[in-house]
């Protein structure tokens, strides 16, 4: 995998705001992918040369593309096991028996004499881009606090994302002030706030681990893997990654990990910015500009533990709450925004255990949009926790006007 040679992150610019890369031929420009959609070029060339294994170069020949983004979508379907590792020297990969389903129907190579981007001097800023996707080294839009950010915010899903007010200034223009004063942020509040949205918006960089009890340091830091050969191949992890990219790593559920897992980020996040893999032979590896730890952590859930240790390692800790005024901007029905407002009262009092975020009040509106009202109403209900299903309903029937009962299926048709 080709590693980015910059010293510090380049710069983002929202979609509002985001200049025009300056031309450097005049032959034809090169097609702009979909996310994910080189990854899928890529693995059809693998599968049509199934039990061959083919360098990122002689991938890159055929699509006429860079041969760094294409060694790096190899890596991705390597890690996915899309793909497999068939020889280390020179690289080269082979198809698996899952790569023909992710591999896409057709390839799109660029246009012959497309001129490719060149890899800016250290003296001159690089040019912003706002088509960076979870993917994409640090190089491609790391994160720039000094860029406007007036509007909303496109995630690398293509989702907007509509920035929230913290210390006087859009959420996501803090999270970026943060990562280059190299302080890392703890985000938390309930499932369904946001706090994924926010971070994927900060961040176009993403490195992402979904944290959970059966977490390991091999999720963290990679393990070995066998070839198509036979022989074992180490397959670093997100961590390493994160690191020697210099991009943005986020530990979702970060206090879902088990404490002796999580800790071998520790040496990265301080001083040392350095972490030493034990499984691989005692290698060191040494953080690159630009890298950056956020977590994210639902207090109240079944497992959830935000130690001493955890704690001090993210010395800012952002809540994240509902914008429940947003959901009503995204027409989310008022009846459902103003039964929700109602519940949130309710879980502060100690009253009810649950209140809809978010995430369940644009659930409503689709179901509502596919289902009806009444459905979506009794979807509502039906997903409450069984311990406030009967208040939850109780105000439910208030705002609506009428007794709503979670979804079922009745007598057969």
């Amino acid at each position: 995998m080709t590693t980015p040679t910059t010293t510090a992150p380049a710069a983002i610019t929202t979609p509002a705001a985001a200049p025009t890369a300056p031309a450097t031929s005049s032959g034809p420009s090169v097609p702009r992918l979909r996310n994910g959609e080189l990854r899928a070029m890529v693995a059809r060339v693998l599968a049509d040369h199934t039990g061959t294994g083919l360098t990122p170069r002689a991938i890159a020949h055929t699509l006429n593309r860079s041969s760094g983004a294409v060694g790096n979508a190899c890596k991705v379907l390597a890690d996915k096991g899309d793909a497999a590792v068939t020889s280390t020297a020179p690289l080269t990969y082979q198809a698996t028996t899952s790569t023909a389903a992710v591999a896409a129907a057709t390839i799109t190579p660029a246009p012959a004499g497309a001129p490719r981007a060149r890899r800016p001097k250290k003296t001159t800023p690089a040019p912003a881009t706002t088509t960076a996707t979870a993917t994409a080294p640090a190089s491609v839009g790391a994160g720039d606090s000094a860029a406007p950010v007036t509007g909303p915010v496109m995630r690398p899903n293509g989702m907007a994302y509509h920035p929230r007010q913290v210390a006087g200034m859009p959420d996501v223009t803090a999270l970026r002030k943060l990562r280059e004063a190299g302080v890392a942020a703890l985000m938390y509040g309930p499932p369904g706030t946001g706090k994924t949205s926010v971070i994927e918006a900060a961040f176009p960089d993403l490195v992402t681990v979904q944290g959970d009890g059966d977490t390991t340091v091999a999720d963290l830091v990679g393990e070995y893997t066998q070839t198509g050969d036979g022989r074992y191949v180490f397959v670093h992890g997100p961590l390493v990654r994160a690191m020697r990219e210099g991009r943005t790593l986020f530990i979702d559920d970060a206090t879902l990990i088990p404490p002796t897992v999580l800790a071998v980020v520790y040496p990265a996040m301080d001083g040392r910015r350095q972490i030493i893999i034990k499984a691989n032979g005692g290698e060191t590896v040494d953080a690159a500009a630009g890298f950056y730890v956020v977590a994210g952590h639902n207090p109240g859930v079944h497992g959830a533990v935000l130690t001493d240790a955890l704690s001090s390692r993210f010395s800012a800790q952002v809540h994240v709450s509902t914008d429940y005024d947003l959901a009503a901007q995204l027409k989310v029905d008022r009846r459902a925004v103003k039964a929700a407002r109602n519940l949130s009262t309710r879980q502060a009092s100690g009253e009810v255990g649950w209140a809809p975020q978010l995430r369940e009040l644009l659930a409503f509106q689709k179901i509502a949009d596919v289902l009806g009202v009444a459905a979506a109403a009794g979807n509502l209900v039906g997903t409450a926790p069984e311990d406030d299903r009967e208040t939850v309903s109780a105000v439910v029937r208030d705002v609506f006007g009428s007794e709503v009962a979670p979804l079922s299926l009745g007598p057969r048709i």
